[in-house]
């Protein structure tokens, strides 16, 4: 049968009011269940999110169901009277979102976004058959390849459209940034999985694979091993591992800015102590300048208000003008002896009635002293000679051979309160990385960032330990796409995310919400005219999903490609069942388990 006919058998009902691209459609009272029968498939009259056709002349213009309600409703609601039982009907309600016209089986369907002639009341309105439906989506995709030069890559499959394959402009997806959301449970990870699993399976027109730059921030160490064998792990801690692993990660603390030291020395609790902010900030700029080479090291114990000597050849401008951020490695000791005898031991500050003036300057060396000795964060508190600014780039953005150019950042060893730091710090390296590239150099290494749970670091509300990652993210979001520096936001809950991070995504992925605060915080940054697809996040099946935005030929219920379970993050939830047909332990396996806990970890 040839598509886009105006057959009886489809049709449903008539146009009865058309306001901007909202239409109204009174369905035939011959419709004695929401049902038809066409070439013996059954389909649903009234679906959320389902598609149907008005024909315009050559023209056929498609909407989304956004809702199915009585007459009576309407009239009540806009105070028009009461409706008499006899006389009321079923309305449905359909959003207009692009028209095409067919041209028969081998020139296809002609599709374009939006529409140019907008229906008139009394349009029949007809139902879209599965084949129909595929041609649609065909000419979507067909239409967003003619119109861009960047490949589409596939990612899964058009619900109700015959298998046809749903695929993203991969260049608008992570240009102009990405979010994917979704419930616990409702195959989140593996949708992410699947995106990037797609970016590394994507070949170029001579056949030869892209090598995608990716650096995934794994708060529970589940993504290694959907990506065996194509990617490096870096893993921030892990139990009896030592310097030399070639997964360990190595971002040394003198790579912090003077807020992300100050936010890891001092901790949430202590965050607006304006005094100690000041203390961290004067010893780093000393430290840094000793490094640098303007300033001379301080002798073994000075005595108070010492001030070190300028080097020959620079002036006291140079030191005002001095850059305290610059990620120039500087000595902890210095650091230190510069808070403890400099900054401490000023005249009076020893004086018994002056004792808690030294309060603060006691409260952060004690920090550092336990900082400087825990093994959990000494990938931060690394006092390496041979680390250089261009390794830690590079372990981030580099590979050994073509094959790994996908990183995973483990932190699922480390403790949460560094989560925070840990990620500004890469933000921010990234981004000026970036910045410090020209023009040629950024087209040539476009760098990926997937943040899972993006609540955790982005949150919608004020944290002092992720303040800092809050800002470096937020920057990336509103600038990064200038330099190829794209973000992924991976989230369960939306409304937990900072708004002005989110705003920032032009292509959404959208799963399965069963939060009415999720679901609305989503529906403010998606057009109106998408109602009908929104409607249905509660009831999406898993790894089904809304895909909208820039990056998609047309907005549409999808699923998401399935993949092999080795291809799957290792997020599987425990089977209670299934662990309690076993015996429990004995002492001997929880010995096991217990030296492993409380392992002394070689010094690093």
């Amino acid at each position: 049968m040839n598509g886009f006919t105006e057959r009886p058998e489809l049709r449903i009902g008539k146009i009865v009011e058309v306001s901007g691209d909202l239409v109204r459609v009174e369905l035939g009272h011959e419709l004695n269940e929401l049902t038809r029968i066409v070439d013996g498939r059954s389909y649903p009259v009234g679906q959320l999110g389902s598609i149907v056709k008005i024909h315009y002349g050559r023209r056929i213009l498609f909407a989304y169901v956004r809702m199915l309600r009585m007459r009576s409703e309407i009239a009540a609601e806009s105070g028009d009277g009461r409706i008499s039982p006899g006389d009321d009907s079923r309305i449905l309600e359909a959003d207009l979102f692009a028209q095409g016209c067919w041209r028969g089986n081998d020139g296809g369907l002609f599709f374009t976004r939006g529409v140019e002639n907008y229906p008139l009341p009394l349009q029949s309105v007809y139902l879209s058959t599965a084949e129909e439906l595929d041609h649609l989506f065909i000419a979507a995709e067909k239409a967003e390849l003619h119109n861009n030069t960047s490949p589409l890559i596939e990612i899964g499959a058009y619900v109700g459209g015959n298998g046809a394959v749903c695929r993203a402009n991969i260049d608008k997806m992570l240009g102009q940034h990405c979010a994917i959301l979704g419930s616990t449970g409702s195959g989140k990870s593996g949708a992410v999985a699947a995106l990037v699993h797609s970016m590394l399976e994507h070949k170029r027109e001579d056949g030869s694979f892209i090598r995608p730059r990716i650096i995934i921030i794994d708060p529970h160490g589940e993504y290694g091993a959907a990506f065996a064998g194509s990617s490096t792990v870096l893993r921030a801690y892990e139990a009896g591992a030592t310097e030399s692993a070639a997964s360990a990660l190595r971002l040394p603390y003198w790579l912090m800015s003077g807020d992300e030291l100050r936010g890891f020395i001092i901790g949430k609790a202590e965050a607006e102590a304006t005094s100690q902010n000041n203390i961290v900030y004067k010893a780093l700029k000393h430290a840094r300048m000793v490094a640098a080479g303007l300033v001379e090291a301080l002798p073994v114990e000075p005595q108070g208000d010492f001030v070190p000597p300028l080097r020959s050849g620079w002036t006291q401008t140079d030191i005002v003008a001095f850059d305290r951020d610059k990620p120039i490695r500087f000595s902890l000791d210095e650091f230190v002896s510069h808070i403890d005898f400099v900054q401490g031991r000023k005249p009076g500050k020893l004086d018994k009635l002056s004792q808690s003036d030294r309060k603060s300057h006691d409260s952060i060396l004690d920090k550092l002293s336990v900082l400087r000795t825990d093994p959990r964060i000494q990938f931060l508190m690394r006092e390496d000679a041979g680390d250089t600014l261009e390794q830690t780039i590079e372990q981030l953005t580099g590979a050994a051979d073509d094959s790994q150019t996908l990183k995973i950042i483990d932190i699922s060893g480390a403790p949460n309160e560094v989560a925070g730091t840990l990620t500004a710090v890469i933000c921010r390296l990234l981004f000026n990385y970036k910045i410090w590239q020209n023009r040629a150099e950024r087209e040539r290494d476009p760098v990926l960032l997937v943040c899972e749970e993006a609540h955790r670091y982005v949150p919608n509300r004020g944290e002092a330990q992720y303040r800092e990652a809050q800002e470096a993210v937020r920057r990336i979001a509103k600038e990064g796409r200038k330099y190829g520096l794209g973000l992924l936001l991976v989230s369960q809950r939306p409304s937990d995310v900072e708004s002005t991070v989110l705003s920032q995504c032009n292509s959404w992925l959208i799963l399965r919400l069963t939060n009415s605060a999720d679901q609305d915080h989503v529906k403010r940054f998606l057009p109106d005219s998408l109602a009908g697809l929104t409607k249905v996040l509660s009831s999406l099946g898993r790894r089904e999903a809304i895909f909208v935005g820039e990056a998609a030929a047309l907005p549409a219920r999808i699923r998401i490609r399935e993949l092999d379970k080795s291809k799957l993050p290792d997020s599987h939830d425990i089977s209670f069942v299934g662990g309690w047909a076993a015996l429990p332990f004995d002492a001997s396996e929880i010995k096991i388990v217990t030296d492993r806990w409380v392992e002394v970890v070689p010094s690093l």
